[in-house]
């Protein structure tokens, strides 16, 4: 099997016998809790369009390791145009679902780890390499879903992982036996985490020699024995829970963030690519960052376009959208949202391929593209909630607008243009809520913010990758400061 189907992959996730906790209580069927299920239609989309005809050339390719058609999100890249198409295929999907989809960080990680791994045997002797090769294999022909897993708890930030207090601030090897190791520690913020069939661990950081022991990557099943998961409130969330389909804001769909807890947790050789190798961890972290970096440019520009249609569709109701301010904010918008588009455009046709055969994005461009992110989605949002009006946050409950004395009060004083139903204008001001304020800004905002590093650490990775020196030099010879050999001509 290659490909799955939506339905098949929500058997998969029937099977788990997971230990999740939510509101302080065990969750039995989690599938089908309104407060989940939302974020695990999301993830089935990734499995419908790659089925349809229409989306096929963005959402499959062919595999560089067994030659069969899978979907893109469990590729290694092998071109400039295959980044490409990861950017484009992650737009599409954030404008069918309006929220995180949450299949990204597995694809990011894949392809991290491929590279890493190989530069890794050739310098160590290891064999870590084909390890990964026969696991992505596996990962292809089943069509799993897998959480990258990288950010770990860290406790005091001004010490290192092995000077903390307590050791399990990062994940760590505890001990090492005949057939694999055991792991403790736990990862925080992981997107999608209950919704995937496997989990890929990184270390979180650059290490030194000292930290050895939290230098390990590994891959496990997602109800192995040991794991622990706590899911991660969102702002409205119990929403979900009243009933009705209005105030929730995306009607289907939804993201999720899940604390991850490994609990003495046992990982067979087969399934280890790092165990100790503490080199390497700056190459890991920093490869599997720029490829979650230009993600972004995708996702959050598909859900962009979502919240810009929504700003159209609202002033349009309201009657306000022949205003020319109103239309200059729109343009305002879309300027942003392609800038961003255009970045991570920009660093996939840059990309190179690494000595595993893979291909990497340009360093510096992605992290251009994740600074623009981590600014231009929130005065989208603002310029959405200017737009929107201040009904968006003091409009009555869906309960009230369907209640027999105050409903028609509601629907007559709410009213906007006669020839659009006043519910249209309640389900769009709940959208823009949603999006801006509500559980999709998670994954629109925060995440936008903090996913794949907070905006310092872009900001060191552009000082690494900016040769200022260069710069300076050009400047100099052009002034005559130094003498320009290009102009050999009389």
């Amino acid at each position: 099997m290659a490909l799955k189907k939506p339905q098949e992959y929500l058997d998969d996730l029937r099977k788990h016998n997971i230990e999740l906790y939510m509101f302080g209580e065990k969750v039995e069927n989690y599938v089908d809790h309104p407060i989940i299920r939302p974020s695990i239609n999301a993830m089935a989309m990734t499995y419908k369009l790659a089925l349809d005809p229409e989306y096929e050339d963005l959402m499959t390719t062919k595999s560089s390791l067994t030659g069969n058609k899978i979907n893109r999100f469990t590729h290694l890249h092998q071109s400039p145009e295959d980044l490409m198409k990861k950017v484009k295929m992650q737009r599409l999907l954030g404008q069918k679902t309006g929220c995180c989809f949450q299949r990204c960080v597995g694809m990011d990680a894949f392809n991290a780890v491929f590279s890493t791994t190989f530069e890794m045997d050739e310098a160590k002797g290891t064999d870590y390499h084909q390890r990964f090769r026969k696991y992505m294999e596996y990962v292809q022909e089943n069509d799993l879903a897998v959480d990258g897993c990288m950010t770990d708890a860290r406790g005091d930030r001004s010490k290192t992982p092995g000077a903390q207090d307590d050791p399990d601030m990062y994940l760590h090897i505890v001990e090492t036996r005949e057939d694999g190791i055991v792991v403790r520690g736990c990862k925080l913020h992981q997107t999608g985490m209950i919704n995937s069939h496997e989990i890929l661990v990184m270390p979180n950081n650059t290490l030194k020699a000292e930290d050895k022991d939290y230098a390990v990557c590994f891959a496990i099943p997602l109800d192995t024995p040991g794991m622990i998961y706590i899911y991660g409130r969102q702002s409205s969330d119990t929403r979900k829970l009243e009933g009705g389909t209005i105030d929730i804001g995306n009607k289907y769909f939804g993201g999720q963030e899940v604390m991850t807890v490994f609990d003495n947790v046992f990982v067979p050789w087969e399934r280890v690519f790092m165990n100790g190798e503490w080199e390497f961890t700056g190459m890991l972290v920093e490869r599997f960052a720029g490829y979650h970096r230009q993600s972004y440019g995708g996702c959050k520009v598909g859900v962009g376009d979502t919240l810009i249609g929504a700003v159209k569709a609202i002033t349009d109701y309201q009657g306000a959208s022949a205003a020319s301010h109103v239309k200059d904010k729109i343009i305002e918008m879309c300027h942003l949202n392609e800038t961003l588009y255009s970045c991570g455009i920009a660093c996939s046709a840059e990309g190179r391929k690494t000595a595993a055969g893979n291909y990497l994005i340009d360093v510096l461009l992605a992290n251009i593209c994740k600074q623009n992110v981590t600014r231009f989605p929130y005065e989208m949002a603002r310029i959405a909630q200017d737009l929107a009006g201040g009904l968006l946050v003091t409009m009555p409950s869906e309960k009230d607008f369907n209640h027999p004395k105050v409903g028609p009060i509601i629907n007559k004083y709410l009213a906007a243009r006669t020839d659009v139903p006043t519910a249209d204008r309640q389900k769009m001001l709940r959208f823009i809520e949603n999006l801006t304020m509500g559980c999709a800004a998670v994954g629109y905002l925060t995440e936008s913010m903090h996913g794949a590093g907070s905006p310092q650490a872009q900001r060191i990775m552009i000082a690494r990758q900016v040769d200022l020196n260069y710069r300076k030099e050009l400047a100099e010879k052009l002034c005559g400061v130094k003498e320009n050999p290009d102009v050999d001509w009389k």
